[in-house]
């Protein structure tokens, strides 16, 4: 039996399969997981392909994060083929071109809404719509919510406004943490450090993070391989792990903590 083995898992933001949604989402089937899929607009059809790769007969759930009846019908969808939740992964993040690499000054504010709003607010959003799943969670602890992260203690270039993005994500998840702690439901981030994903292609210089990021970890780090991102997020949403809420949890080699 694998550490999941009866947990009934969504995992959002499956584009590709080098994307770290990818990763964790065949990490939670092989561990015993049901697991789910969430796609939304042009993306669909590239995440109903890769639930077919990852062998997930199930349909995916049509999951817009700025729609609000696409939301709850995620919801009632979930709750008549799962009937509960046992984690969610929030692997959900987007900025306008214009927020990423031309400094803080030049962006339109409602580019910065754009990003805040699906790359932070959508956490709360789904938190909220799928409470009464995750309030029925039959796993030792209770459930889990894992946001996917990157560090947002330091200003790094061209990173620009998905960096508030990331911090108001990290405040959130305190914040969340706090309010649905009582009902047994964990929050957490898992802060990667960079790995090559076509999301990460999408931020200009990223090259930047490539050439520096393993000189300042003490243990090293390859931006080719996610396998301790896949498996440490699988750790948070396991029992292991569930004493453990409103915490960030660093995979980056050790580089956030290095001067």
């Amino acid at each position: 039996m694998g550490i999941l083995s009866g947990h009934r898992i969504l995992v959002t933001g499956v584009l590709t399969d080098d994307s770290l949604a990818y990763g964790i989402a065949e990490r939670a089937l092989a561990e015993g997981a049901e697991v789910l899929l969430s796609g939304a607009g042009r993306g669909m059809s590239l995440t109903k392909r890769m639930a077919k790769r990852l062998g997930i007969s199930e349909e995916v759930i049509e999951l817009d994060v700025t729609d609000e009846a696409q939301i709850q019908a995620a919801a009632a969808s979930l709750t008549e083929r799962f009937g509960r939740l046992d984690g969610l992964v929030h692997a959900i993040g987007f900025a306008p071109e214009s927020a990423l690499g031309h400094g803080m000054l030049a962006t339109p504010f409602a580019d910065v809404a754009t990003a805040f709003h699906i790359s932070t607010y959508s956490l709360a959003a789904l938190v909220g719509a799928f409470r009464p799943l995750l309030q029925k969670s039959t796993a030792v602890g209770g459930a889990s919510v894992v946001a996917l992260d990157f560090d947002a203690t330091r200003a790094y270039p061209m990173y620009d406004w998905m960096g508030v993005a990331k911090a108001g994500l990290e405040s959130l998840g305190r914040y969340l943490a706090r309010e649905v702690g009582p009902d047994k439901i964990r929050v957490n981030m898992v802060a990667a450090g960079p790995i090559r994903t076509m999301a990460a292609r999408s931020i200009p210089g990223f090259s930047q993070f490539e050439d520096s990021w393993s000189d300042r970890a003490p243990l090293g780090w390859d931006v080719r391989d996610a396998s301790a991102v896949h498996d440490t997020t699988i750790a948070v949403l396991s029992p292991l792990l569930r004493g453990t809420t409103a915490s960030i949890i660093y995979v980056d080699g050790g580089a956030h903590a290095m001067g």
